[in-house]
């Protein structure tokens, strides 16, 4: 009898440490908090028995009474009875974007400049790196110089060489942290000239795709991620940036370990449109006419994307915006990854043929499902063309709603 109890008692144990187990990875992979449209409920799309409800009734129906702005705290439940963590759900209006899926050309310039690289300069005393020394590195944005501002390589040779070797103060950033270091000019033995050993990057262009047109403010919002610079990986701090027309050529097919691309080209250095964000989830900015070629499509919320069909909107040729097949695999809520909520493959002949799957300019393109506009393609996987990641509308419009306060504020 002694050893059936202890037998039950440590397959109750065992089963206690593996439901606090489930619990904790569940509390993890979900998020902190949701968005539902005004007048809906929140259902969960998992494959775990997960709900949302009052804690005390274990019901979400009240949702359905509450109007846009309203927010409320409710509990989150493994099995229907289980606590697994409070989380916050806000009431939203319902939302209508145009989903584009159109190319566009970027011209951006940053603010300050951003430090590419550092190089030694030789001097009568040995090779030194004055960057280096005075604590900058690379990905380092740089604002200004002596009390300069900076906005080229340029304006920082000229204020260097000028300097006669003294002291110049260094105004700049760091992962958005402002700080502040002293560099001291080295005389090069090679041309006579005061240099600080680093090499800087002020602007950017390329093409991607338009995600969504928001007809109501012209604004939109496109690729899905951040435009980064190709040395350091850092986000590029956006100073001023224009949208140009662009003309698709074709494709280069992607291959296992090399991405393909769209060919394109500027049709015209008139610009169509401004810039005024690039941020991790995406470029926002105006255009100068509408886009009217489409109807305006209902955003989903995140928790509202499922496995399975959808539709992806791109130009790979003709610059005529074509639906392509894809199959949802993957779908993630976790809050940690902004631009990679889904993982996508392309299934459908006809792109595979032309583009052998995703490839670089595509990224932005809108994702369809059930009618709704769930999101964007971000990013393709290296060893497998079929595949990539997908980030959901509802991070962009988040951010394109925090541009927006930030330009009526300013």
């Amino acid at each position: 009898m002694k050893k059936l109890i202890r037998g039950i008692a440590a397959t109750c144990a065992a089963c206690c440490t593996g439901l606090l187990v489930l619990i904790s990875a569940v509390s993890f992979s979900m998020p902190n908090s949701y968005s539902v449209i005004e007048g809906d409920n929140l259902t969960l799309q998992t494959a775990l028995p997960l709900s949302v409800g009052d804690r005390d009734t274990g019901e979400n129906s009240k949702l359905v009474g509450m109007t846009s702005g309203n927010k409320v705290n409710m509990e989150l439940k493994l099995f229907g009875f289980v606590p697994v963590k409070e989380v916050s759900v806000q009431v939203v209006e319902p939302k209508s974007v145009i989903p584009a899926g159109v190319p566009f050309g970027v011209k951006m310039f940053t603010q300050g400049v951003i430090v590419v690289g550092l190089t030694e300069v030789p001097t009568k005393d040995g090779t030194v790196c004055p960057a280096k020394e005075a604590g900058i590195r690379t990905g380092d944005v740089i604002l200004k110089i002596d009390g300069h501002s900076v906005g080229n390589n340029e304006d920082i040779a000229d204020i260097i060489s000028k300097s006669e070797g003294r002291e110049l103060k260094v105004e700049m950033k760091r992962k958005d942290v402002a700080f502040n270091v002293s560099i001291q000019p080295a005389l090069s033995q090679t041309d006579t000239q005061y240099k600080g050993g680093m090499w800087v990057r002020d602007s950017s262009a390329g093409i991607g795709t338009i995600t969504y047109y928001d007809s109501e403010t012209g604004s939109f919002g496109g690729l899905g991620h951040a435009i980064t610079d190709v040395d350091t990986g850092e986000i590029m701090p956006l100073s001023s940036g224009e949208v140009v027309d662009v003309d698709i050529l074709g494709a280069v097919k992607g291959k296992k370990g090399a991405p393909g691309e769209l060919k394109g080209t500027f049709r015209t250095q008139k610009p169509v449109g401004s810039l005024l964000a690039n941020r991790e989830t995406g470029v926002f900015g105006k255009l100068l006419n509408p886009i009217s070629y489409r109807e305006p499509m209902p955003v989903a919320m995140k928790q509202d994307v499922k496995e399975g069909e959808a539709k992806i909107i791109c130009t790979v040729d003709e610059n005529i915006a074509q639906e392509f097949d894809i199959k949802i695999e993957r779908v993630n809520l976790n809050d940690t990854a902004p631009t990679k909520n889904m993982v996508i493959k392309v299934t459908d002949p006809r792109l595979l043929e032309k583009t052998g799957g995703i490839v670089q300019g595509m990224s932005g393109s809108p994702i369809i499902q059930d009618g709704k506009v769930i999101g964007a393609v971000t990013h393709v996987f290296v060893n497998d063309s079929t595949k990539g990641y997908g980030i959901f509308i509802e991070n962009m419009l988040k951010t394109a709603a925090t541009v927006s306060a930030q330009q009526k504020a300013s």
